[in-house]
């Protein structure tokens, strides 16, 4: 059965994970969510993916899919499905498993580290995103591309996965297979760059860092896809 992607905004499409389908020959539908009426369910789909977004989960009043995605997010675990939601998909996954979505201490952007908790380590998808790619040994800390501003609580009944210095709830697993990840698994080398575009960062510092750990960093994302499909 294919996959069903939602995606929330136009350059933050789904990357890596739509490279690895294509090449592993599985079917998906791309949902642009901003102009979408009626929602598919579950029934035609063995897993849900939705993407990121400069908006918030708690503009819903602006941005109504935001709940749509929600409904989405219980009808696809009640019966089963692999969920998987990349930073603003994380924060809807959240809000709609009960936790409250909020503002984060500061904006977290760029290549920083995350550290693997030990239920992450237990859990075997994760084990690979923690496995580098070329050595094979087991990191329970390394870098990751992160882009956001806000954070979620822990859903009741969720087990958390990873954290960061700034942000303590970095990845939480729902269920057998729900997964929800703040940081952005996804990405290419082209998304980074776009996004850099107009932003008052240290675009030098971030552009020589994602040169340096991008190859890897893919591999790794490859390698959870792996498991995870």
């Amino acid at each position: 059965m294919p996959v069903l992607i939602c995606k929330n905004i136009e350059n933050e499409g789904p990357g890596t994970i739509e490279d690895f389908l294509e090449a592993k020959g599985i079917s998906y539908t791309v949902l642009e969510m901003s102009g979408t009426g009626d929602m598919p369910g579950s029934s035609d789909f063995d897993t849900l993916l939705m993407m990121g977004g400069p908006m918030s989960v708690n503009e819903d009043d602006i941005y109504p899919y935001i709940k749509k995605e929600e409904m989405l997010v219980r009808d696809f675990i009640s019966n089963g499905k692999r969920v998987l939601g990349v930073c603003l998909g994380a924060q809807i996954m959240a809000k709609a498993l009960g936790s409250r979505v909020y503002k984060g201490a500061k904006q977290e952007i760029g290549w920083y580290d995350i550290d693997i908790a030990d239920e992450g380590l237990k859990d075997n998808r994760i084990l690979r995103l923690a496995t580098h790619p070329r050595a094979g040994d087991i990191s329970s800390k390394f870098k990751v591309f992160h882009w956001h501003g806000e954070t979620f609580d822990i859903p009741d009944g969720a087990v958390r996965l990873a954290s960061s210095a700034l942000y303590p709830n970095q990845a939480f697993r729902y269920g057998a297979d729900a997964y929800a990840f703040q940081f952005h698994i996804e990405v290419k080398k082209s998304m980074i760059y776009e996004w850099l575009r107009n932003e008052a960062i240290d675009l030098a510092k971030i552009k020589a860092e994602t040169e340096d750990l991008y190859d890897v960093y893919t591999a790794r994302a490859h390698s959870f896809y792996e498991v995870f499909f």
